[in-house]
């Protein structure tokens, strides 16, 4: 399954087997506050009722007697603790500890046999306690009223040493919560009491609220207020020294009028009937460290064959509505819908019908997410008891009492990879391994292994794209804030194609309003993406468009001899240098694949380029971040982009056992090398169409492989529309380890005539062959003529001994003799050593000698 479980708490293994242990023990409680005394079929009774801010679970059971005990477990320690005995049979609503553990507060509830424990009877109270209980103390009454309370301790961010003063909320069913100062003082040693227990100063937090929810580990309160025409999103900020600020203000586009008073995470209360959580609507905010904001909605169920829900992804600006099919009208749904925070992502499901895993990140295109039916045995795997979502990635299955974490069972999403057969949900899940990866070299391996399989599977986008530029994106995103508004997360910025099971509308909506103008952690980060909803228009996502508008300036100025200056060249070179240093560093095993033998100045030209926009852009929008910490992530970045086109390369090469020596003989090409050329194919394909640099050899590996593995015609056309490039590294290889064949023959004259001109001079030297010297003598007569003025020639022919008499070629010898000897340190500059009259002379007449058959 894709969402997996892993449990942190059982009531059944961590805290019966304690309970046990005592019973035998344990004398009946005979006092207030007495050891817990509990026979075997009373532990039905034991259940959670609520998990504190440090971690910590408050459970209650019930004795033979009916008598009320409540206990701690530590989940630091795995220890229990017993914290105190009510000696009545009472019903618990809620209960909470204060983070010394000197204070409990509980709200309980009389109810007679005959009545239902979900509904108070007439003339019955609900009673709200506070209970010192270091050492078990007084009892207080906070409240006595015939609504529901619940009650929940403020847990300070630093737990260094013990407060004066706790903070408790209340919060009625009456639709109010109220906050009380709660000061304490020690006496006779380590006994904590309450300063004033006869005035506990309260004040009013928020009123007429229809829903609220509790963050426990951020210490935040959300709330809905019905106005008017519209229900408005709220937010309270709770500090370590209690006080509050209401962070902003938000209208939301759902229905509440009807729905109820509704809590979420304000402990693990069992008054609502969970056999119909079908009819309720599912409402609940999520959050993480990257200043994302999203409310999760799912209306009252009014149909059996579909279900509509929706995720206001405020940090963005848009809201999304899904509606998924259910299958057949007999498919009831008897279960709620359950949505799990996972950081990145959103896991939507509903037990027996769909798992949807919503990318919160980056909710843009839906092919980010993965959306798996009844058809996947995914919607199996999980509970079907209601689940609670807590704070981070806790859920809490109350009806079996177990506490989970929950995280994305990366095993089974490199499993799905490779049966899949949807493109959608190869794009979702891919990405979904990346971000959420505990072992980022491992599972890049197992993706590199899959890709290298599959590297033609995907037809809606380029697979090999993809991974590079997620891959680079995610290895550089944890460093700093707003790198996912600055780099491509993808690289795909459209999907049109349908997703089978599920459609969607986005809209946009009204951006939250900020309440307050100084910002500090999470807040800071929200705000920065609000800011750059509103602002950022068009994108600010880099790309390499200038990086390839100056590749190709400077690669014409190169062929027409104009240079830029110094400094410059010598920047952009010196950063290529920091780039490959940067990459040797990573990688300390050797490789097997013939790369980084070879200068490859365009390759290092394209990345010194990449380095420098990148950096200059980075430093444009990343605000407070030092210029050397920008520097090191774009280094960091483009090593990455290399690193991973090596890794891939290697894969396969190691894969199919090849060599570097097998390139340099004239065999024909094994199935092995066909498929690493294809695969070199694809992956030049990929970096082509994003201007991205590959490794310096890599056009020469590709050029070698290409020579084994096609025909001439197939090569020449590769060659000709600049598949293949005819790198100096390459031709040179080749016109050594090729013999005079006629097959090679031909091979190397269509290789040298599409050379550039310096180049194909220098190669030539390196083939003695008649069409060679043919070819040299070609350009150094044009070198010699190129600025020749004709002038009266006087002087008799001076036949050397066994000179031809061929008159017009005599002459013509005698005229480049004569230019020779007036502009030999000339020439002997330019290259023509070793060429003059003399060979010109034998290499025409050789050719003449072929043409004319003799």
């Amino acid at each position: 399954m894709a969402l997996r479980l892993v449990s942190d708490f059982d009531l059944r293994k961590d805290v019966l087997p304690r309970l046990r242990s005592q019973r035998a023990a344990s004398a009946p409680a005979g006092a207030r506050g007495g050891g817990p005394g509990v026979l075997e079929n009373n532990y039905e009774s034991l259940r959670i009722l609520n998990v504190e801010r440090n971690g910590n679970i408050i459970y209650t059971y019930k004795d033979d007697k009916g008598n009320v005990f409540f206990g701690l477990y530590d989940c630091r320690t795995r220890q229990n603790e017993h914290l105190y005995t009510f000696e009545k049979d009472l019903h618990v609503v809620s209960c909470s500890v204060n983070s010394e553990r000197t204070l409990l507060a509980a709200s309980l509830v009389h109810f007679t046999k005959e009545g239902r424990k979900n509904e108070l009877q007439p003339g019955s109270k609900c009673l709200t306690l506070l209970v010192e209980i270091h050492p078990v103390n007084n009892v207080k009454v906070l409240k006595a009223v015939d609504s529901y309370i619940w009650v929940q301790f403020l847990y300070p961010h630093v737990e260094s040493r013990p407060l004066a003063e706790n903070h408790l909320l209340l919060i009625s069913e009456e639709k109010y919560i109220e906050k009380f100062h709660i000061q304490v003082i020690q006496e006779d040693g380590n006994r904590v009491v309450l300063k004033d227990s006869g005035h506990l100063p309260r004040e009013r937090v928020a009123e007429d609220f229809v829903w609220a929810q509790w963050d426990m580990s951020e210490q935040r309160l959300y709330y809905i207020d019905l106005k008017i025409s519209r229900s408005v999103l709220k937010c309270i900020q709770f500090s370590a020294d209690g006080k509050f600020n209401l962070m902003f203000e938000a209208p939301l586009d759902i229905t509440l009028s009807d729905s109820g008073f509704k809590l979420v995470n304000f402990g693990c209360d069992d008054l609502q009937d969970q056999k119909n959580l079908s009819k309720h609507l599912t409402l609940c905010v999520f959050t993480n460290h990257t200043g994302t904001l999203c409310v999760c909605y799912s209306p009252k169920f009014d149909s059996w064959e579909k279900i509509t829900y929706s995720v206001f992804y405020f940090h963005k600006g848009h809201s999304k509505t899904f509606t998924a099919a259910l299958g057949s009208v007999d498919s009831h749904v008897t279960k709620g819908l359950t949505f799990v925070n996972l950081e990145y992502y959103v896991a939507v499901y509903l037990p027996g019908h769909f798992f949807h895993l919503l990318n919160i990140q980056h909710p843009d295109l839906i092919c980010h997410s993965l959306f798996l039916t009844g058809n996947n045995e995914v919607v199996d795997m999980l509970p079907h008891s209601p689940l609670q979502s807590l704070s981070g990635s806790l859920v809490l299955d109350w009806c079996s009492g177990k506490l989970y974490r929950a995280v994305l069972n990366q095993s089974y999403l490199l499993q799905f990879l490779w049966s899949t057969q949807l493109d959608c949900e190869k794009m979702a899940v891919l990405h979904c391994v990346l971000s959420c990866g505990r072992d980022p070299q491992f599972l890049e391996a197992k993706l590199i292994q899959w890709i290298s399989e599959n590297v033609s599977a995907c037809h809606s986008f380029d697979l090999i794209q993809e991974f590079i530029i997620a891959s680079s994106y995610w290895s550089i995103y944890p460093e700093t804030s707003n790198m996912d508004k600055l780099l491509p997360y993808s690289s795909v910025f459209a999907w049109d194609t349908e997703i089978p099971g599920i459609t969607l509308v986005t809209e946009e909506i009204p951006l939250l309003f900020m309440k307050v103008h100084s910002f500090k952690g999470y807040w800071e980060k929200l705000n920065s993406n609000l800011e750059y909803v509103k602002y950022s228009k068009p994108r600010l996502l880099y790309d390499n468009s200038m990086v390839r508008k100056e590749w190709h300036s400077l690669i014409s100025e190169e062929k027409t001899g104009r240079r830029r200056s110094m400094a410059y060249m010598r920047n952009i070179r010196e950063n290529a240098m920091k780039v490959i240093s940067n990459l040797e560093a990573r990688n300390l095993e050797p490789r097997l694949t013939p790369l980084f033998q070879e200068e490859d100045n365009h390759q290092r030209l394209l990345m010194g380029l990449m380095v420098s926009e990148l950096k200059d852009h980075l430093l444009r929008h990343l605000q407070g971040v030092e210029k050397k910490k920008i520097e090191q992530m774009v280094l960091d970045y483009v090593s990455k982009l290399l690193d991973l086109i090596c890794q891939i390369l290697e894969t396969s090469w190691r894969k199919h056992h090849l060599h570097p020596w097998l390139l340099h003989c004239g065999r024909r090409a094994s199935a092995a090398e066909f498929t690493v050329f294809h695969l070199m194919t694809r992956i030049l394909e990929a970096t082509r169409t994003l201007f991205l640099p590959l490794p310096p050899g890599f056009h020469t590996l590709h050029t070698m492989l290409g020579v084994h593995c096609l025909p001439l015609h197939n090569l020449l056309h590769y060659f000709d529309n600049g598949v293949l490039l005819l790198t100096e590294t390459a031709v040179t290889r080749l016109m050594k380890d090729l013999d005079n064949s006629e097959k090679n023959e031909k091979l190397k004259f269509s290789i040298i005539v599409r050379l550039p001109p310096l180049i194909g001079q220098k190669i030539c030297r390196l083939w003695d062959h008649p069409m060679s010297s043919n070819i040299i003598s070609r350009n150094h007569v044009r070198a010699l003529l190129l600025n020749y003025k004709k002038q009266p020639w006087s002087s008799m022919i001076d036949k050397s001994p066994g000179s031809v008499e061929f008159l017009p070629l005599n002459y013509f010898i005698e005229i480049l003799a004569d230019i020779e000897s007036s502009n030999r340190a000339l020439l002997a500059f330019e290259g023509h050593d070793n060429v003059d009259a003399k060979f010109v002379e034998e290499a025409a007449l050789k050719h003449t000698t072929m043409l004319l058959g003799l």
